[in-house]
């Protein structure tokens, strides 16, 4: 039996492929814009944040790493290079296909962490408690029903993506309780 995730093949591409450095500079930079996007969305993340400001947090899964520096504002910034890290946040998880299935449960994939326990303590509430308002940021664009709309079909999507992951190890093993039961005969 072959154990080899599909995925396999994606985490060896990953190893040998190297992008430009301006593509990590430009990527880093959109997820920083994003994080502060999200952070200005709830006033007591930033607040959080602002407790531990001028704290790096140095943020690594496989080869992808990112050095974060809490700002005076309560916001995060690329720290410059030459900067020791306060907090490590290492997803242990290797597989690309780990880390989703983790995020679809509504789990956070594994980490290993190192470093301040407050400034841990204060990422893990933002991580349980900090979320996107997609339909809201969607709306300023399309419009409020529009946005509700596709909001509505894409929590449907994933809650029957959820509900397939979480069906398809157990579907194989028994068949014959997913089958439909006869109906009754008819009497003559």
């Amino acid at each position: 039996m072959n154990n080899t995730s599909p995925f396999s093949f994606l985490q060896s591409l990953a190893t040998r492929f190297q992008p430009p450095a301006w593509v990590v500079d430009e990527g880093q930079q959109k997820l920083v814009l994003f994080l502060n996007h999200v952070l200005m969305q709830e006033k007591e993340a930033q607040n959080r944040l602002l407790r531990k400001k001028g704290s790096v947090i140095h943020v690594r899964w496989g080869v992808f790493a990112l050095d974060l520096l809490i700002t005076p504002a309560g916001l995060v910034d690329r720290a410059p290079a030459a900067s020791k890290p306060d907090l490590l946040l290492a997803v242990v998880a290797e597989s690309p296909a780990v880390v989703v299935q983790s995020v679809l449960a509504g789990k956070a994939p594994p980490v290993k962490i190192e470093g301040d326990v407050q400034l841990a303590a204060e990422v893990a509430w933002l991580a349980d408690n900090l979320r996107w308002d997609v339909e809201e940021d969607l709306s300023r664009l399309i419009g409020d029903v529009p946005a509700h709309t596709l909001s509505n079909l894409a929590r449907q999507a994933l809650a029957g993506l959820r509900q397939f992951l979480a069906q398809a190890p157990s579907s194989s093993t028994s068949v014959s309780a997913s089958t439909p039961p006869e109906p009754p005969k008819a009497a003559s």
